[in-house]
């Protein structure tokens, strides 16, 4: 996407055929970010195979340079990185555009830092949530500082942190439970890991991050419900093979079902370990998809769960949705308007849930709409599925994909899927 990142947009030609091929989604943020700081903490070389890069990883990457850690890239999806097990004083704030995931996790590694830590971004990433993680980090005798609760977030590292136990409200994202985690293994006593509210979502990927910090040498013990005892082992360098990005393989997923086709990705459905994954059933059902989906525990599916439910028998409501309002854009909103410009009345917004009202006779006209995706690169990625059944579909700012996946278009281009850059 690198020579697009001047483009307006993106019209999405209608097939006229199935989608039928093979396509391979890129290696998993989420997996390859946990799997870059715990390399980065651990002493020794540690190879990731099969990783994502994209601006998300490349800013945690960057990041991890700066705090004198050597990240090697021999491949397109391999990081090599050389770490002593000790993160040095950047020589200047770390800059994270809207990495959502590098943001948290290294507001609580800089701890670990002998000197002051500024962590911003973008002006999307200083309207991202980050308070509630800075008050947690004062539980460990970490003075982390958050401009309203927002990024710049200043960090007084000492080198460690003391505190055996850290209470944090993840309501609004479980990534602070997993920064506390992970950190938490650098300590030297064990430490108590415990939520305020028990019913958090995306609960999922609390256990991709232990998962993770397992292969890495971590001991973490889930104890009664909501809370996790961290041992003070530290992390040992491995070599970690990363699996294919769920959130990604949804789009293909969709693809296939509203065009009737078979794309071949790879890896089955089912070899997934990330709680996207379990968007799959829901779309296989269509277009008979369940007339209410709880989205609480796969949030990244949800955008094209929404899509494609715009194209199903029946009404959709959307549930357990809260926290889309806070990832990179309000996605609840973005999704509502999104799905009204294409057709009036097809979406609406109650509270923080969405009702997709579902219209099958879309399929095959053409409604001419310029989707504002508002930056957000699962906006963009999710609309130009309805493009492949609906004319007229614009997608504005298709470059925002490389945020998670630069070859998007080009994915969609060899399966055949006729592309207009504006």
């Amino acid at each position: 996407m690198t020579a697009r990142t001047q483009i307006a947009g993106v019209r999405v030609r209608p097939v006229q055929a199935p989608l039928r091929g093979r396509a391979a989604p890129p290696g998993s943020k989420s997996i390859t970010n946990r799997a870059l700081l715990l390399a980065a903490l651990a002493r020794g070389t540690s190879r990731l195979t099969g990783a994502l890069k994209s601006d998300d990883t490349a800013r945690m990457a960057e990041a991890l340079r700066a705090m004198g850690v050597a990240v090697d890239e021999p491949d397109a999806t391999t990081f090599v990185v050389h770490a002593s097990g000790r993160l040095e004083k950047p020589a200047g704030p770390l800059f994270l555009g809207n990495a959502g995931t590098a943001m948290r996790f290294l507001t609580a590694a800089v701890s670990l830092v002998d000197g002051t830590v500024v962590l911003d971004g973008d002006h999307y990433m200083r309207e991202r949530p980050v308070g509630a993680l800075a008050e947690a980090l004062g539980m460990l005798g970490v003075s982390a500082r958050a401009t309203a609760g927002k990024p710049p977030v200043t960090v007084e590292g000492h080198g460690g942190f003391s505190g055996e136990r850290v209470e944090i409200d993840a309501s609004l994202t479980s990534q602070y439970v997993s920064a506390l985690l992970m950190l938490a293994a650098c300590g030297e006593k064990p430490v108590e890991v415990a939520l305020k509210n028990v019913d958090i979502g995306a609960r999922g990927y609390i256990d991709l991050t232990t998962a993770a910090m397992a292969r890495f040498g971590a001991q973490v013990e889930p104890l009664e419900n909501g809370v996790w005892r961290v041992e003070p082992t530290g992390y040992i360098a491995c070599d970690l093979a990363i699996e294919p990005d769920a959130s990604a393989a949804t789009y293909l997923w969709a693809a296939e079902a509203l065009t009737g086709g078979s794309i071949d990705q790879g890896v089955p459905a089912d070899a997934f370990t990330q709680p996207d994954a379990a968007a799959h059933a829901v779309i296989a059902a269509f277009p008979n998809m369940p007339a209410v989906i709880d989205g609480s525990q796969m949030q990244d599916a949800v955008p094209t769960l929404a899509v494609l439910a715009a194209f199903n028998e029946t009404p959709v409501r959307f549930t357990g949705i809260a926290n889309l309002r806070v990832k990179e854009c309000d996605r609840i909103s973005a999704l509502s308007m999104g799905l009204n410009a294409i057709r009036p009345g097809l979406a609406r917004e109650e509270g923080d849930e969405l009702v997709v009202q579902a219209d099958p006779s879309l399929a095959g006209q053409t409604r001419p709409a310029r989707i504002d995706v508002r930056g957000d690169h699962r906006i963009a990625m999710a609309f130009a599925v309805a493009g492949l059944k609906v004319g007229g579909i614009v997608i504005e700012n298709p470059a925002c994909t490389a945020k998670t996946w630069p070859e998007y278009w080009d994915v969609l281009a060899d399966l055949g899927v006729e592309l207009e850059f504006e």
